[in-house]
């Protein structure tokens, strides 16, 4: 498939900047995978390589492809190595003012025609393209996580967003051999408007004392066929996203159902994010993960 696109750049060498690079470079594509520091960037880099094994030892892909596709990418620190590419992909924190420094940051350095992407979970497409150089050429182009395993796409359109940026993204995320849903540019998209709102009940049901931690998650993996049960999801997710995505519902939809929960806020104030952290709804630390509460 001819996309236009022989070059993409991924701002944020993070979990789903990682996984965008692989899957970007698995399908062909020269990445330059940025983030501020070189730190950070190896840290992707060798993310993406374990994300490459794992598909190996499953028999997805050769050692040639991921010998090929690792070949594709290139770290970069500065802003002026996404001056090549033709899509640039920002997969920054769930932070509007963090993804506006960004945008700032990186414009100047992109070519005019080069399309920008946000991989925003929640946040207004419409306002982040206001805070660009380029409001046409900007739309959000929304990965699941873990981006290697999860087929589907959320892509969403901004009111500037014109139909050749669109038309482009669309084979774009088609290439990558993903499936590909358009939401509205309403508050957290289709995805996550329907999940995290879950998550937070989740976490309410927990804080209200209707149930134990375990006995919540065992209830949806095994009474509605959850492959994940929701506090454990939401350990997976990271407390703090899901708390921005909440707090995005709650300021955007002026709704009370989408009020977070107090013990969600507390977990996000004592640092328990969930994995990443060692802690959350789960203790990480030891062999097996054990309830914190």
């Amino acid at each position: 498939m001819t996309t236009g696109i022989s070059t993409v750049g991924v701002v944020g060498a993070g979990q789903m900047g990682s996984g965008i690079a692989h899957a970007a470079a698995l399908s062909g594509y020269d990445v330059v995978l940025y983030d501020i520091s070189a730190d950070r960037t190896e840290k992707g880099l060798a993310t993406a390589a374990k994300s490459f094994d794992r598909q190996i030892t499953s028999g997805k892909i050769t050692s040639a492809d991921r010998d090929a596709a690792l070949a594709r990418i290139r770290t970069a620190t500065e802003p002026a190595a996404l001056g090549q590419a033709d899509l640039v992909i920002e997969a920054g924190t769930e932070d509007e003012a963090v993804k506006r420094k960004i945008y700032a940051a990186i414009c100047p350095s992109l070519k005019p025609g080069a399309i920008l992407a946000s991989n925003t979970s929640s946040i207004s497409i419409t306002r982040l393209a206001a805070a660009t150089d380029r409001p046409e050429r900007f739309l959000g182009i929304h990965f699941m996580n873990p981006v290697p395993v999860m087929k589907l796409v959320e892509l969403v359109r901004g009111i500037a967003t014109e139909d050749d940026t669109f038309e482009t993204a669309k084979n774009f995320v088609t290439s990558l051999d993903k499936v590909m849903t358009v939401s509205e540019d309403f508050p957290a998209f289709i995805v996550n408007r329907i999940l995290v709102p879950m998550i937070n009940e989740a976490v309410y049901t927990l804080y209200e004392g209707v149930g134990s931690v375990e006995s919540i998650d065992a209830s949806l993996r095994l009474g509605a066929n959850h492959p994940m049960g929701p506090l454990q999801l939401a350990d997976f997710i990271g407390l703090d996203t899901c708390l921005s995505i909440m707090q995005v519902l709650h300021d955007g939809l002026s709704d009370s159902k989408y009020r977070p929960c107090p013990l969600l806020v507390k977990y996000v104030e004592a640092g328990w994010l969930g994995r990443k952290t060692g802690r959350g709804f789960y203790d990480y630390r030891g062999e097996t993960p054990v309830p914190t509460r």
